[in-house]
Formats: structure tokens, sequence, C-alpha cells
């Protein structure tokens, strides 16, 4: 074996360690939805989504609620935040809330499992961790997309998503701290498994070490200039890990 080749070997050896000794104390997993577990807008686009609340918005009257950067960023929780954070708690969020949660809900439909996670939910709960949902999309959806997949039973109640209280969404930690509580976990024993900088304030805002997933190298550029200590870009060595490979 080249000395290239060994360093390589030895970085890799280094990097599982480095995975083992993050996930194996954890009782209590905490998972993102859209990313770590599946593509949500796979094909039925967060652009079109966002497209769609916007020209709501126009249709009653109503675009010069968002700046000229707020429509641009065609992100439907950017528009539903800049609505919310203008009129907060108004019959005009919840209706455009509604309108978001059944995008979403016909986003599910056509969503892409992300790679190893089924297996990997179902292996993490058969070695006896317990696993959770924080998520800033809907619990609604989040279900209809678990019970797609056979995975429901993996996460019980433990579904913490969307509120009526906007500013309560990731990065505000609230979701998580109300999956520890219910599930009475300190945060030190839980790890919080994420794929954006909002995931990962949230989770240093609750105390729980964090995972960051990866798909490409934008989202690892991002997570590292995030400050997250640990990305990965598939969810398989996870999965070796908890099956003793």
């Amino acid at each position: 074996m080249t000395s290239d080749a060994t360093t390589q070997t030895e970085q890799t050896a280094n990097e599982i360690e480095k995975l083992r000794n993050l996930i194996e104390p954890a009782r209590v997993v905490l998972w993102d939805f859209d990313g770590p577990i599946c593509r949500l807008f796979a094909r039925h686009t967060a652009e079109r989504i966002a497209a769609g609340l916007v020209d709501w918005l126009a249709g009653h009257g109503l675009r010069n609620l968002l700046s000229d950067a707020e429509r641009e960023l065609v992100d439907p929780q950017v528009v539903l935040r800049a609505v919310d954070l203008r009129h907060p708690g108004s019959d005009l969020v919840t209706e455009l809330e509604e309108r978001l949660t059944q995008e979403e809900l016909r986003a599910a439909g056509s969503a892409l499992p992300t790679p190893y996670a089924d297996p990997l939910i179902r292996t993490w709960t058969a070695v006896g961790a317990r696993l959770a949902i924080t998520t800033n999309n809907s619990p609604k959806v989040v279900r209809a997309y678990l019970d797609s997949r056979g995975l429901t039973p993996c996460f019980a109640s433990h579904i913490y998503g969307r509120t009526a209280d906007l500013h309560l969404l990731k990065p505000h930690p609230h979701c998580l701290n109300r999956a520890l509580t219910a599930m009475g976990c300190a945060p030190s024993a839980a790890l919080m498994i994420g794929d954006s900088g909002s995931d990962l304030a949230a989770a240093k805002e609750a105390g729980v070490p964090f995972l960051g997933y990866a798909r490409n190298e934008r989202k690892d550029k991002l997570m590292r200039e995030a400050g997250a200590a640990h990305v990965i870009a598939s969810l398989e060595p996870l999965l070796r890990i908890l099956r003793g490979f």
C-alpha cells in the first residue's frame, strides 16, 4: 500500500471513529425532515410553491407585504415568516400557512427518500434508540410521508413540526426542547441530524450534539461555514456503525 493510500485509509478510520463517538452515546435522535429523511421538494419544487404564495398575495393586493429580496429568495418559509412578521397571528397568516401545508402535502406524494434513511431509521430503532422529528414543515406532512414508507412506528407520536407560533420555528430551539421534554431526555444524551444552519443553531441553543448532512458540495460548504464540526455526505457510514461493520 502506498503512503498516500495509507494516509487516506487512516483518515477514513479516524472519521468513522469520530462518528462512532458522536452517535453511540445518543439515546434520542432528533431528525430534521426535509433533507436527512427525504427530499420533500424533489419534484414539486419549493420555488414553484413560493411563487404560488407570492402570486396569491398579489391577487389579494398584498404584494408589497414582501420586499424584493424576500420575493426573489423563492423560499416558501421565507414568504410565510415575512408575512407573519408584519401581521403576527392574523387570519392572513393562518390562511397562508394552510396553503403552504397543502402544497407540502402535494410534495410529500412525490418526495424522494434520502439514500439509506429508511434502513438507518429502522436499525436505530431496533438497537434501542428513540427517534423524533423536529422540523419547520407541517407535522401533517411528516406523518403522511412516514405512513407512505411504513416508518411511523419508529417515531410513535414524537413529531414536532410547524405550529401557529411561527416565531418559534428553527433556528429557535422550541421544537427540539418539546421533543426532549416529552421524551425525558437530557440534551447531552441526544443527537440532532440536520442539513441547515438553522438546524445547527437550534441544536446549539438546546445544548444538543449535532451532525450535519450535506447531499452536495454546496450544502457541505454552507454547513461548515455555519460552524458544523461534523458533516457527512451520506448516511451509509452511520448504518454501517450501527450494524457493527
